[in-house]
């Protein structure tokens, strides 16, 4: 979740105290790293989704304010939209209880903050980008209240200095230009998180990143945008284009995005927090009073304020993460590819097959990233998020395959030898990657059937293209109370 901050007005000298304090930061953590001071004995796993709010007609209900009041749990905040909420699931080892208990304890979170939000007037949907969302619902007015993402809006356009190009090629065509950040709301995303030692980091990242594009091929959620049939996974391309600091000037000079894959392998958690200040101006450089090498001076430990805010304003598709919890320091990946939904069940599987076949790479003896070039692994996520669940993508030892044949002959295998790695035993393992299995057999995730029942329902109404989207909204809402997989949902 993102860390609030107050309106300003940011100075010269504001810059400058924060790039010295980030520098500090940086020379901090690299202490910390030779120090060995990091948690690692206990790795907790721990996820986030952000939803969306709709009204009884299910088109978007901007009262996130109201439905947060509703919700009354410190769990639950606001996002960039005001039709957005998002949920920060509490961390937990990756076998406690096992994944029945997580699983209720998700369900019973979301029903319950649902249960509120329809007292305020709203509904809430898991799904990556909100079907019913028009262009015009996304302006200044729709920002949220909080003054983080006004300011942060303010900073983007100021180092932007004009309007945003948005422009995607699906089925349909987009082009548009956008004068706030706002489209960025749409995407709404899933986040995993996985607590890792600063010495496993850099393989843990590498899978991650080898994963991208597979991930996304299997969980494709977000094929319409402002009406128009795009990419299965339209919220990639939406979200590099609508964050995007850097004027056509700057993108030729070979400047980086701020949403970004990111350009090499790694050897150290280090090489990203350093890439952040190489590379990115900072964004909102409000400076802490603690200073962190006399922090640990003192044999206490700092929290990086203004490092972890940095990089909060860089996004990454995975992210490093630094924090403090128990007075105890800890580095995690914050897997951010893959969209909301469409189920809890569909959720959680996806969560057993990144957890699972990212412990299997990296303990192969030979790591899949000294196999496979980074760019053939960011082509990989392009082509999964255009194309959804058919896409051909690249593998070692197997050339260029359909998503579907290298999960099943390849990938599965080692999910599920990782889980059982972990200790999860079959009994628990089969159910989960039992649904990515089916994805495979079947071809069908969120974003393939929201195209199909858009078109059924457009082939049998005549109503029109958001006529269709609203009530294939509709149904959606219902079978994902339901709970059942998305490769299970008929279309009727």
């Amino acid at each position: 979740m993102g860390r609030d901050v107050p309106a300003l007005v940011f100075t010269r000298e504001d810059r400058r105290r924060y790039r010295i304090k980030m520098q500090a930061c940086l020379e901090a953590l690299a202490q910390m790293l030779r120090e060995a001071r990091f948690e690692a004995e206990r790795p907790q796993v721990g996820l986030e989704i952000e939803l969306n709010l709709v009204d009884d007609a299910g088109e978007p209900a901007m009262r996130n304010t109201d439905v947060l009041a509703a919700i009354s749990d410190p769990a639950w905040s606001t996002e960039l939209g005001r039709f957005n909420l998002e949920i920060n699931v509490p961390p937990r080892r990756l076998t406690a209880g096992g994944p029945d208990a997580w699983e209720a304890e998700i369900r019973a979170a979301l029903n319950h903050a649902d249960e509120r939000a329809r007292s305020a007037g709203a509904r809430l949907i898991m799904v990556g980008i909100l079907p019913t969302l028009r262009q015009e619902e996304i302006g200044e007015d729709a920002l949220s209240e909080n003054p983080r993402y006004r300011l942060l809006n303010d900073q983007v356009f100021a180092a932007r200095g004009e309007d945003l190009r948005i422009e995607i090629d699906g089925t349909d065509r987009l082009r548009t230009y956008a004068d706030t950040i706002t489209p960025e709301a749409a995407c709404t995303s899933t986040q995993f998180h996985l607590q890792v030692s600063p010495e496993e980091f850099a393989g843990y990242w590498n899978a991650a990143q080898a994963i991208a594009g597979v991930q996304v091929a299997l969980a494709a959620n977000s094929p319409f945008l402002f009406g128009k049939e795009l990419w299965h996974e339209t919220r990639i391309p939406l979200f590099e284009q609508a964050t995007d600091t850097r004027p056509e000037e700057i993108k030729v000079q070979g400047v980086r995005p701020r949403v970004w894959f990111g350009e090499r392998w790694i050897n150290s958690v280090f090489d990203l927090f350093e890439e952040n200040l190489r590379y990115f101006p900072a964004l909102l450089p409000l400076c802490d009073a603690q200073d962190p090498m006399e922090t640990l001076d003192r044999g206490d430990v700092p929290e990086l304020a203004e490092l972890t805010l940095h990089n909060g304003t860089i996004y990454r598709w995975n992210r490093p993460v630094y924090a403090v919890a128990h007075d105890r320091p800890h580095i995690r990946v914050e897997n951010r590819v893959l969209p909301a939904g469409p189920t809890v069940a569909d959720t959680l599987a996806n969560g057993a097959f990144y957890y699972g076949l990212t412990r299997a790479l990296v303990e192969e003896d030979r790591p899949v990233w000294s196999r496979m070039s980074f760019a053939a692994a960011e082509d990989n996520l392009h082509t999964a998020a255009r194309l959804g669940i058919d896409a051909p993508l690249y593998w070692p030892g197997m050339g260029e395959v359909p998503a579907p044949e290298l999960v099943l002959r390849r990938l599965l295998p080692l999910a599920h030898r990782g889980l059982e790695h972990s200790g999860m035993d079959a009994a628990w393992r089969e159910p989960l990657l039992g649904v990515i299995e089916q994805r495979c057999v079947t071809a069908r995730n969120g974003a393939v059937w929201q195209k199909e029942m858009c078109r059924h329902v457009d082939a049998t109404a005549h109503a029109g293209r958001h006529e269709a989207l609203r009530r294939m909204t509709e149904v959606y809402i219902d079978y994902m109370h339901l709970n059942a997989p998305v490769h299970t949902w008929p279309v009727d």
